[in-house]
């Protein structure tokens, strides 16, 4: 697996309740099988005016690749559409975003590509360096929405502060908390929240978006789950297209040249280094969002 440093995109797309916008207009795109496209492939995105995507559609028209980006606000949108045929690919989601859609629509996009897994941190105003400068019986803000808050955990657990029962997984609870065995208390708060608690408790774990839009320096955590890309895995975002079009060359063209240095030096001259980017076959992806939807469904069953 290929991994470089890539920069923080201001975003959310970490977040499970994502944003929506207009409407994409309708485009025949590149047919299953790898027809030629009687139009330009329209790719759905979330931060369209991020630079590097200009370094990216430059690349793409030299592969004699035309592309038409269509941003979206409401990220609640580019996965029906994409379904209905009036996107062609999307790139703005995780993998456990992907399956709770999948799932709770009995839709089958499917990851062509990996893009960028973006950091989860944990803050502090009290001047702890580190996890272990954190004292016992510390009291922890963490987003209380159903994936921010399983993966807040899991970033507790990874940094020594909790232990969770069965070592936890992308729908933890604090109901799950080894109390005997860890070391901090946990505040459950609106993720808009967790920047401002983190001033009047001994630490928070804060999404990027909502540190930046409290003025707070994302690179200034003392810890965040790019240190344990292992159990931070289901929240890598990826290139995403319908099931049919899994094997379309001009597709998996596109994600290759979005994977080529020149576009990850933009993400890094632009942003501030708080993600990685990994390279993961398409096929290695697949596998492990059907185990994610398996996820999924035995906890809607629970």
């Amino acid at each position: 697996m290929k991994r470089t440093i890539a920069g923080l995109l201001t975003t959310a797309t970490v977040a499970a309740s994502l944003a929506a916008c207009g409407g994409a207009d309708g485009a025949d795109g590149a047919a299953a099988g790898g027809a030629e496209p009687e139009g330009p492939i329209q790719i759905g995105v979330a931060d369209q005016a991020q630079d590097y995507w200009r370094t990216f559609e430059e690349l793409a028209a030299e592969a004699g690749i035309e592309v038409e980006l269509v941003n979206f606000t409401d990220y609640t949108q580019p996965n029906p559409i994409l379904s209905q045929g009036d996107l062609d690919l999307n790139q703005f989601q995780h993998l456990l975003y992907l399956a709770n859609y999948n799932v709770a629509a009995d839709d089958d996009l499917v990851p062509v590509g990996s893009t960028a897994l973006y950091q989860l941190g944990l803050y502090t105003t009290e001047g702890y360096e580190s996890p272990d400068d954190i004292p016992d019986g510390a009291e922890i803000a963490i987003p209380n929405d159903v994936v921010n808050q399983a993966r807040a955990l899991l970033v507790l657990q990874s940094a020594g502060l909790i232990e969770l029962e069965g070592g936890g997984n992308a729908f933890s609870t604090p109901a799950q908390i080894d109390e005997e065995a860890s070391r901090v208390t946990v505040v459950p708060v609106d993720a808009n929240q967790t920047a401002v608690q983190v001033n009047t408790l001994d630490a928070a774990v804060i999404n990027n978006n909502f540190a930046t839009d409290a003025g707070i320096d994302p690179t200034t955590a003392i810890y965040s789950d790019l240190q344990d890309t292992e159990a931070a895995r289901p929240y890598l975002n990826v290139w995403v297209a319908r099931a049919e079009d899994a094997d379309d060359p001009t597709y998996l063209e596109l994600v290759e040249i979005y994977q080529s240095p020149e576009v990850l030096e933009a993400l890094e001259e632009q942003n501030g280094g708080t993600a990685i980017t990994e390279v993961v076959p398409p096929e290695e992806l697949q596998a492990e969002l059907a185990e994610l939807e398996e996820l999924v469904r035995t906890s809607d069953a629970g």
